[in-house]
């Protein structure tokens, strides 16, 4: 069959156009790819054959930006308006949230703004440690920076639009050198906290059904009651999905600091399957459970029905955080006016039960640890030297793509084999070869131990109370003080 035809069906049968539009449909086609028609090659999709031919005729450069540009341009054939696409939603919502996620999800997955593909690329396993299975991912989803977005950024000094990644200005918009193409967005409108926020979901997802909920207004990211506030509003109206923020400091942040946003989806982490280890009671909020979560990462967990005590309990702990030093443990809420305490705030459904995890963060440095004091230590940097993020503060680990090849030299190394090992992981290596007999028919699950045992490690350093006696006796400071 010939492929613009082709094409144009299916976009019809997308339910976006209707037949009397198939005319105006394929004109649509033949814009961006030139007027005449060819045959449709099998195993490849017809949008990437659609971009080839528009890069063949001189439509377009051949170029990383151009290419995702038209690629969007395309699927945005198939995709809905944003209002039809918000009437749909909360249609199906009346029937449950589920209804609604699941077709919004699909839809986002069926006009390629979700890369399902590029997300399949991705290394990813879970290992035991001591803190239960942790989750490891070696993101290769990501597409490189275009060489050409970056030589632009760097003579660019004008007010950019949209502003940011998560500016609902981004719904439809074409693209150009640094911005994202973005025609194929598109966002669902709701009410949290009396304000008007988005909800979308992730391109490049980290987990199922991977979403992000964003400020309407291109404002900072803050943790205060608010925040709570929200969190629980969306755990109202999305209670399958769970809801977090990150921190709202540098180093303990996530990247984009400069936009109040929230992420959630449809995944258990690790630390919501992980256990309260010591009880804690406060008998100001009798509806209250709480505890001191066993985890890596110095976490309170809040659980209960009654959302107002929760709210008001979650914001005395942040409060009292905020202001509270411990300098034998070198932790230190404020240089003069600068603050350096903030927590990681996660929420959850268990049936009528709401579960907060407040994870505590300090942003400090020191010479020792230039990076942060409670931030991945050197010795660990070969493997994770980034920030630890909401997503990896609950036990997922993001690790960078070098590792892919980087990796696959090790483990050469320790069998003997010709390798070019990178100087920063031969430390490790020797250290792990000298535990352990390593074969061809363990090496792979050697590996993949040891990358989860490093990410406990990593998790440990950004820990604020450590799982020791000096630690212990902070919580219990700490608790005190609360």
């Amino acid at each position: 069959m010939k492929l613009m035809e082709e094409y144009a069906d299916k976009v019809i049968a997308s339910g976006a156009y209707e037949p009397l539009d198939r005319i105006y449909v394929l004109n649509k086609i033949r814009g961006f790819v030139g007027d005449e028609d060819v045959e449709a090659q099998d195993g490849q999709s017809l949008v990437s054959q659609l971009v080839e031919l528009a890069v063949k005729r001189g439509k377009i450069e051949d170029g990383q930006t151009a290419r995702e540009i038209l690629n969007d341009q395309l699927y945005d054939l198939m995709t809905p308006r944003p209002s039809v696409v918000n009437h749909e939603f909360w249609e199906k919502y009346q029937q449950s949230p589920d209804a609604a996620t699941n077709w919004f999800y699909n839809l986002c997955t069926s006009n390629d703004y979700v890369k399902v593909a590029a997300i399949k690329k991705n290394v990813v396993f879970d290992k035991p440690t001591k803190y239960g299975n942790l989750e490891i991912t070696i993101n290769l989803s990501k597409p490189e920076k275009d060489p050409k977005a970056i030589a632009a950024a760097a003579h660019d000094t004008k007010k950019k639009y949209p502003q940011c990644a998560l500016c609902m200005e981004n719904e439809g918009y074409k693209g150009r050198l640094g911005q994202a193409a973005r025609s194929n967005h598109r966002i669902i409108r709701m009410m949290i906290g009396g304000q008007k926020w988005g909800f979308q979901y992730s391109p490049y997802a980290y987990f199922n059904e991977h979403c992000i909920f964003l400020d309407s207004k291109h404002e900072p990211m803050k943790i205060n009651r608010q925040t709570l506030i929200n969190l629980v509003e969306i755990e109202k109206q999305l209670p399958a999905y769970f809801v977090g923020s990150n921190a709202d400091l540098p180093i303990v942040g996530g990247s984009m600091l400069a936009h109040e946003h929230y992420q959630g989806g449809r995944h258990s982490f690790p630390m919501m399957k992980a256990a309260i280890k010591k009880p804690l009671e406060f008998k100001e909020y009798p509806d209250v459970t709480a505890g001191i979560v066993n985890w890596p990462m110095s976490d309170i967990r809040l659980i209960s029905a009654n959302t107002a005590q929760l709210i008001d309990l979650g914001t005395h702990i942040i409060k009292v955080w905020d202001h509270y030093s411990d300098e034998s443990l070198d932790i230190k809420a404020f240089d003069g006016d600068t603050r350096h305490h903030t927590v990681t705030p996660i929420m959850h459904r268990d049936g009528e039960q709401f579960v907060l995890d407040l994870v505590l963060r300090d942003n400090n440095t020191s010479d020792q640890y230039p990076l942060g004091i409670f931030h991945p230590h050197e010795k660990l940097w070969h493997i994770k030297k980034e920030n630890i993020g909401l997503i990896e503060v609950m036990g997922r680990a993001i690790l960078p793509a070098r590792l892919k090849s980087e990796l696959a030299e090790v483990k050469k190394f320790w069998l003997g084999l010709d390798n070019k090992i990178a100087d920063s992981h031969l430390p490790w290596a020797k250290e792990v070869q000298s535990k352990m007999t390593i074969t061809k028919d363990n090496v792979d699950e050697v590996m993949e131990q040891e990358l989860a045992n490093i990410f406990a490690n990593v998790l440990e350093n950004a820990g604020v109370f450590k799982d020791d006696e000096a630690g212990q006796a902070g919580w219990s400071r700490f608790i005190e003080k609360l």
